[in-house]
């Protein structure tokens, strides 16, 4: 009766093991868009790169009132959020419109990325990033915010380019979405970095932040290796070989 009683109550169930299963396979699915997400996020700050922004929009906004330089800072993270919300939908297009295959383009913006890279390593702000005409023409400027602080120093080719390439690989509907709060939270961390320009400064000093632009150039440079060899992989496939 007892046997008869334990296979009623249990031979209608299926295998706890093959039950945890599909869940062992979302868990990991899970874990991997989370490790995805983190990379993604972590590679849009480090291009962004707000504190790096810090010494230049000091230098460019001292003959600003405090309320001044509070409007500069908005103006600055708005552009910046503009721009890289705009490069996720408007990407694409483009490079279909011009016939650029994704994977050569992933290869020209790792490129562009690791010469950013190695000029923040010898903490030096790249030419591909800011140029002396465009610094000059901001400070002849009443308003640098747009020029040269939103565009290029912080949202430049290298952010532009990093936008559209993970943007080409979303998958779905989430994928965009994260991608737009990352570029919102870049923009955020651009308007408190500028807000709090001088105490940052005061904190850091130009040894501090030239650390901080050297660790991120190390980080940079990984990540345009990866671009690099990922879109290689892509055009010239034996190479994976």
């Amino acid at each position: 009766m007892l046997v008869i009683l334990s296979s009623a109550a249990f031979g209608n169930h299926e295998n706890p093991v093959a039950l945890r299963a599909p869940f062992r396979k979302d868990y990991i699915a899970a874990m991997h868009d989370w490790k995805t997400n983190a990379e993604i996020a972590t590679a849009l700050f480090v291009i962004a790169d707000p504190i790096a922004a810090v010494p230049m929009f000091i230098d460019l906004t001292s003959g600003q009132s405090r309320a001044e330089r509070n409007r500069t800072a908005h103006a600055t993270a708005i552009t910046v959020a503009a721009v890289l919300v705009l490069s996720i939908f408007l990407g694409q297009p483009l490079l279909e419109l011009f016939g650029i295959r994704i994977a050569s383009f992933r290869v020209g913006g790792g490129i562009l990325i690791l010469l950013m890279a190695i000029s923040m390593l010898n903490a030096r702000v790249s030419r591909t990033v800011s140029t002396p005409e465009e610094v000059q023409e901001g400070v002849e400027k009443d308003d640098p915010a747009v020029v040269p602080l939103g565009i290029p120093l912080v949202a430049g080719p290298g952010a532009i380019s990093t936008m559209i390439i993970y943007a080409r690989q979303a998958t779905d509907a989430y994928d965009t979405i994260f991608l737009v709060l990352t570029g919102l939270m870049v923009a955020l961390t651009v308007l408190i970095s500028l807000r709090m320009a001088e105490p940052i400064r005061r904190l850091l000093g130009k040894t501090g932040i030239n650390i901080i632009n050297r660790l991120a150039g190390l980080v940079l440079a990984a990540i345009a290796v990866e671009f690099i060899a990922g879109g290689l992989v892509e055009l010239m496939p034996g190479l994976a070989h």
